[in-house]
């Protein structure tokens, strides 16, 4: 199976983007991880690209075939933090990978923040194959003692696009 890499680029452990992360890790096999809220913030801030830890994170990017990634949206667009890593990530580092945006707002006003203001970003990073990104309500994705619990309507239509990854030729082989 490919390398999939999950950029979580929220700024807690209690987002609802937590929810659709450990969901995610459920339904594919082997996935990583960066959670950019625990990567150095000095090192985010200051674009320190001889970090130690920013440098490994690049690396499971460089060894991705596919990048899953997961922001809530702020302000009418994806967060700052993710913004920073995203500066992080060397020119065309996004180059040969299947890329599937997931974003969590609190209305379906956004809705277009995907086309709008995170496939631009992707695209200068040499993302060429993007798939058809996940708007989800917040309101979708509900908190429990347990962790979370996301409805069925938006399960599905993550579902459906992990179904599609799947059938991308980088799984084939």
């Amino acid at each position: 199976m490919a390398h999939v890499v999950i950029i979580n680029g929220t700024n807690s452990e209690s987002s609802r983007i937590q929810g659709v992360q450990q969901y995610i890790e459920q339904h594919v096999e082997e996935a990583r991880s960066i959670e950019v809220y625990k990567l150095p913030a000095q090192a985010l801030v200051t674009a320190d690209y001889t970090n130690e830890v920013i440098q490994a994170a690049n690396r499971l990017i460089e060894q991705a075939q596919v990048i899953i990634i997961l922001t809530p949206v702020y302000k009418a667009s994806y967060t700052g933090i993710l913004k920073t890593f995203l500066d992080l990530i060397p020119q065309k580092g996004l180059e040969n990978k299947v890329i599937l945006p997931i974003m969590v707002g609190g209305s379906a006003h956004h809705l277009l923040v995907i086309e709008y203001a995170l496939k631009p970003v992707l695209s200068v990073l040499g993302a060429t194959t993007i798939l058809q990104g996940v708007y989800l309500i917040d309101q979708s994705i509900e908190r429990t003692a347990h962790g979370f619990t996301i409805q069925e309507e938006a399960r599905e239509r993550l579902q459906s696009q992990l179904q599609k990854l799947r059938k991308e030729p980088i799984f084939l082989s």
